[in-house]
């Protein structure tokens, strides 16, 4: 095993680069392969200190399936976080270097391994160690265990760093679209009775938020899809967008949220109309990701809606192209920058939103109230018209005189 001393000297945090942390995900996937890869580019040493949590002896084994254009990547074992190093990809050590390793294979060991790297991670996230974390793919299948019994990164992050009484959000995001789910991993049997007015209403205010913090989007336009096909057709075919999906769109409306639909999916992709919203609010998982990544398979996951910033490629461990030099990392880098970007945005929110300027409402002009002694009404209405009778006798005379 590697070891490089810190030789560096030591530097206040806030004057060094951002720390991402980089949780390597099933070691018998591609998440290695492109954490070689991504991490290959020099810029990424420009923007941000890397620390990796797996095991460098099993990250040499997927390095020595790559060429050598990926051969001379800089890697450092430390036993924090603490000790990054600006130049230098850290690996933290999770697991033992005699971990069997079956490339291209799901095993129960890998399984093991995927969680001890996504735990480790999450430990100094939530210390206070890494700005950022970036997730590689895992097995959802194999990681189960007494301690992870959730159907994917989404709920156990959710499970470990939501505050009370808020939501997540899986999030979708390309240059192209910006897609949420109502339901994350749910059987689609299960998704109707997923759907409420609730529910709906939070993953609304949450995307909304998110839009606004993490984005910098002001009052974003967010597209509702419908349920069934043709949006229930009036209730032809589904009940839900007149119960509870348009009520929970309007309702959103009154609330300040700009909410629209619910569309009908097929139309809504089809037509191009999805260019004209900031973001799009989908009923499941596969009516959203089928047209997410269809348009862009280098898109980025993100989990809206809690105080830390992850990030994952929008892949899974892709055990077909383990160990073949064939996987790509396009995904993984913009994962990478995107956190760094979704981090310096909520930032800049959270300092231009502190100790805001008191606002002073409006108070109604005070007018002096003011007696008039003397007055009498009535003899004012016939003074009045007295004045207006004596005026049209004038106009009549002098009508006369000219005739």
């Amino acid at each position: 095993m590697e070891n490089t001393e810190n030789t560096r000297p030591t530097v206040e945090r806030s004057q060094q680069l951002p720390i991402v942390g980089i949780s390597a995900g099933d070691p018998n996937g591609i998440g290695y392969e492109i954490i070689i890869k991504g991490l290959s580019h020099p810029h990424i040493f420009e923007i941000c200190r890397p620390v990796v949590y797996g095991n460098l002896n099993v990250l040499r084994q997927h390095q020595k399936t790559l060429g050598e254009d990926w051969q001379k990547v800089p890697f450092q074992v430390v036993r924090s976080a603490k000790e990054a190093q600006d130049g230098k990809v850290s690996i933290v050590t999770c697991y033992p270097d005699n971990t069997p390793i079956r490339i291209g294979k799901s095993t129960a060991e890998g399984g093991s391994a995927s969680y001890a790297s996504l735990k480790q991670a999450c430990d100094d996230l939530e210390a206070g160690l890494l700005d950022t974390l970036v997730t590689a793919p895992i097995n959802k299948e194999n990681i189960q265990s007494e301690n992870f019994k959730f159907s994917g990164h989404t709920e156990y992050l959710t499970n470990r760093f939501a505050e009370e009484g808020k939501d997540s959000l899986m999030m979708m995001v390309s240059d192209q679209m910006k897609i949420a789910l109502v339901c994350n991993h749910v059987p689609i049997a299960k998704v109707p009775s997923f759907i409420s007015n609730e529910r709906i209403l939070r993953k609304l205010h949450t995307l909304e938020s998110t839009l606004e913090q993490d984005f910098a989007i002001r009052k974003p336009r967010i597209a509702v899809l419908a349920l069934n096909p043709h949006a229930g057709d009036n209730g032809l075919i589904g009940q839900e967008e007149q119960t509870i999906i348009g009520p929970a769109v309007r309702q959103a409306r009154e609330e300040g949220v700009l909410a629209f639909g619910p569309y009908s999916a097929d139309g809504f992709f089809g037509s191009g109309k999805y260019t004209q919203f900031d973001a799009i609010l989908a009923m499941y998982h596969d009516q959203g990701l089928i047209p997410f990544k269809s348009l862009d398979m280098d898109g980025v996951n993100y989990t809206a809606g809690l105080h830390i910033i992850r990030t994952s490629p929008d892949h899974g461990t892709a055990y077909d192209l383990a160990g073949k030099d064939m996987a790509s990392y396009e995904s993984f880098v913009h994962a990478l920058c995107m956190s760094l970007d979704l981090k310096r945005r909520r930032t800049e929110y959270l300092e231009l939103t502190a100790n805001p300027l008191p606002i002073k409402e409006p108070q109604p002009e005070k007018r002096e109230h003011r007696e008039f002694k003397g007055f009498n009404p009535a003899e004012a209405r016939r003074e009045r018209e007295e004045r207006i009778a004596a005026e049209r006798a004038a106009r009549a005379e002098a009508n006369a005189q000219n005739d």
